[in-house]
């Protein structure tokens, strides 16, 4: 038996012995991908960014000599579970016929919001996971979706995003979790950690700094500093790959300070490797290699790109061998060091080991099982409760829960089911291409759940305007449906695309935060009845409210619910459900720019006097309203003073004093009067989801190790710093009734590799 199929060997013996037998263009092929590209669409479009400049070379001569990876049998055309499994199966084989030592490949499929594939269950989109402020449930779901992955014969998903929202005019906002690294970090590695116990290679994306684009355009260029990168884009993926243990990362396809990502150095080897100790694969994403010739202009061509990338740290070229496919050559002829093509050839055939690809017993004809239910009542059930916890209740003046004989239903939301999904859910981001394509799902309108959910109503739907077109064809039947009803239910929002073609998603960026289209007129004109009004925004961005909230009864957020998001906002709109959900972006007033969020320095917020524009958001970071009501009380430290390398323990009641059971998001906040750099006015140091029966108390303990409160000082060290640390608690960013303060005492201290990243928090029940 060789070495590298030998169980009982170390996984790092086994790969060493296989990469000692490669020739060095069998090492090189480890490093590429193939891609199958659909042959029947019918609608146009383009799966990933600028897909027309990736090769389409077949598989018979990129995988001559091996192949790395096999990209999305699954995701990229309706296939059919068993059709998927045969098609993998057949690829599998016919990678090990071409190669010399019969090295299968790994098998990567999309999975933000579920398995992103026909007739998989969509999950509320990631932004949603964000506002339920309940990493245990993502972690759930996370794992249910690898589940799903592994048993079809998938070894890597590529998720979860982990950029962190500086501009809400980002079309990726709704595949973000959140505004705030402590939430984006604390809940992506739930994910990570649900998806890989599962079995599934997560991955990180976009590493690092994508989301933070100049005028919030996809890929425009990243003007940072870096405190900023360190102290806001980092920590996020620093949890994931030290606590959460993540297996691979995928590169940002920006570049930070003119230097793009895919050919840093400095990002994806010391600060991922040698700073934080990785030692999974980094993978591009798609064409991002090519992008640094063809884009970025930092490679003369294809090969120099290929050499840049993978110089930085870039192990794996996907969705298809392009840049890399010169590697062997450029090795031969002296233009390239053997030792980085067999650096990054051992880490990926580590993760083959790992996923057992070379274990004896391995076959291409055992892959998958042709008769998984991806749409299972155990998924269904999980997405469930996922969009009941992000249902978020902003305002309401005790018009909520409903209670009315007419109800109104107006709005492009109303009958349209795809706005409950992400733009990389599969009915948004594949069939949407495909003629007659539907959602491959059984999935109910918000008219069919609002029916179902007041069966003693009448509930009158009209769409009013679609989400982006201007036209007014049907603009006065809705405001007649409104103005003869009880009350008005106005479902605008979002509808998911690729590259222009929704109001949110990948390449959708927006120019403002006005509501899409004409639905902002549809708001008024409903308005303008004096029928009561609920505003309903199901979306994934948040969209300036200003201009209409106080004219509303009551104001309700729901961000991209998934396959089962109408009977979650049904179920809050008629009291079935008492809402829990939390704001992970604010949501703003004015329409303008707004790039800030809740981590604004002292001059990034409102100063009266100093400009006439006052940043400051309608509903704040952290918001969320019930039907029941809490309190907050006793806040103590234990302890006045804590020395620089110590922990501060707090201790706190909540108490439901309201009439129905309840889950209130009880959050901790951290300011630095005075530091050596500016600092944030406040900045989320811990929280907690916690649920309680009317009347019930619990007692909060909260240790917070002082490294939370340190930050990249003047020489670009991480300190903590003596001197007062205020710490305030309450429901939002904005809503903090209870305070305290402690002093570190001691002198500054550098901060080392490895610091505490996270609070605990614990929770003991009357």
């Amino acid at each position: 038996m060789a070495v590298w199929h030998d169980t009982s060997r170390s996984v790092t013996e086994r790969a060493e012995a296989l990469l000692a037998e490669l020739t060095v263009a069998e090492k090189a092929a480890q490093l590429g991908s193939h891609w199958a590209r659909p042959v029947r669409v019918s609608a146009g479009g383009e799966v990933a960014p600028m897909e027309s400049v990736f090769s389409t070379t077949g598989l018979d001569v990129v995988a001559a000599d091996g192949l790395g990876h096999l990209t999305r049998i699954f995701g990229t055309e309706p296939v059919e579970v068993a059709d998927g499994v045969a098609r993998l199966r057949a690829a599998e084989r016919r990678v090990v016929e071409l190669n010399r030592l019969g090295i299968p490949a790994i098998v990567h499929e999309e999975c933000l919001t579920g398995f992103t594939t026909y007739h998989a269950t969509v999950y509320p989109a990631a932004i949603a996971w964000g506002a339920t402020f309940d990493p245990g449930l993502v972690e759930e779901m996370a794992q249910a979706i690898g589940e799903d992955l592994r048993a079809v014969g998938v070894h890597q998903g590529l998720s979860p995003l982990l950029d962190v929202v500086r501009d809400y005019r980002w079309g990726r906002v709704e595949e973000t979790i959140g505004e705030d690294p402590y939430v984006v970090g604390t809940i992506g590695t739930a994910y990570v950690r649900g998806l890989q116990g599962a079995g599934v290679s997560a991955t990180l994306k976009h590493f690092v700094g994508y989301s933070a684009s100049r005028a919030a355009r996809n890929h425009a260029p990243v003007p940072m500093g870096r405190r900023e990168l360190e102290d806001v884009m980092l920590p996020s993926f620093e949890m994931a790959v030290r606590l959460g243990g993540a297996e691979s990362v995928m590169n940002s396809y920006c570049d930070i300070d003119n230097v793009p990502v895919a050919a840093s150095q400095e990002l994806l080897t010391h600060v991922l490797r040698e700073r934080w100790g990785f030692t999974g694969t980094v993978v591009s994403d798609y064409g991002a290699i090519g992008f640094l010739h063809l884009m970025h202009h930092v490679a003369r061509d294809l090969p120099e790109a290929g050499r840049l990338a993978l110089a930085a740290g870039l192990d794996v070229e996907l969705p298809q061998t392009v840049a890399y496919s010169t590697l062997a050559r450029d090795v031969a002829e002296g233009r390239l060091d053997e030792v980085l093509l067999d650096r990054a050839v051992l880490r990926v055939l580590e993760q083959k080991i790992r996923h057992g690809l070379l274990d004896p017993q391995w076959r291409p004809e055992t892959q998958g099982d042709p008769s998984r239910d991806l749409d299972s009542p155990r998924n269904r059930d999980i997405a469930r409760r996922v969009a009941e916890g992000s249902v978020t209740l902003l305002a309401n003046d005790g018009i909520l829960p409903l209670a009315a004989p007419t109800v109104a239903l107006v709005g492009p939301v109303a009958a349209e089911p795809r706005s409950f999904m992400g733009c990389y859910a599969f009915p948004n981001h594949v069939l949407g291409r495909f003629e007659g394509g539907g959602t491959g799902l059984e999935v109910a309108s918000l008219a069919q759940g609002l029916g179902a959910e007041l069966p003693e109503a009448r509930v009158v739907t009209a769409p009013g305007v679609p989400f982006m077109a201007e036209d007014r064809s049907q603009l006065q039947a809705a405001v007649e449906a409104a103005s003869q009803a009880d009350v008005a239910v106005v479902a605008v929002g979002d509808i998911a695309g690729m590259f222009g073609t929704g109001t949110s998603g990948e390449g959708c960026d927006s120019e403002d935060l006005d509501l899409p289209g004409l639905q902002g007129e549809l708001v008024d004109a409903v308005l303008a009845t004096g029928t009561p009004t609920v505003l309903l925004l199901v979306s994934g961005r948040p969209y300036a409210l200003g201009a209409y909230a106080s004219r509303c009864r009551a104001v309700v957020a729901a961000f991209m619910p998934g396959v089962e998001g109408a009977a979650a906002i049904a179920g809050v709109l008629s009291g079935r459900l008492n809402p829990s959900g939390h704001l992970p972006v604010a949501i703003p007033s004015g329409t303008g720019g707004q790039p800030g969020t809740y981590l604004a320095a002292p001059l990034g917020w409102f100063s009266e006097g100093v400009s006439n524009l006052d940043p400051r958001p309608l509903y704040p970071f952290g918001h969320g309203l019930s039907y029941t009501t809490f309190e907050l009380s006793d806040l103590t430290a234990e302890e006045p003073e804590v020395d620089v390398a110590g922990t501060v323990r707090l201790t706190l009641r909540v108490t439901n004093t309201g009439t129905r059971p309840g889950a209130e998001v009880v959050q901790v906040y951290a300011t630095d009067p005075v530091a050596s750099v500016v600092r944030p006015l406040k900045q989320l140091v811990g929280y907690i989801k916690v649920t309680l029966g009317a009347g019930q108390s619990a007692e909060l303990g909260v240790s917070l190790h002082t490294d939370l409160f340190s930050f990249t000082g003047l020489d670009y060290q991480r300190v903590v710093e003596p001197g007062e640390i205020l710490l305030s608690v309450g429901t939002s960013s904005e809503n903090r009734p209870l305070a305290t303060a402690v002093t570190i005492t001691g002198s500054t201290r550098v901060v080392g590799e490895g610091r505490v990243l996270t609070s605990e928090v614990t929770v003991q029940t009357a």
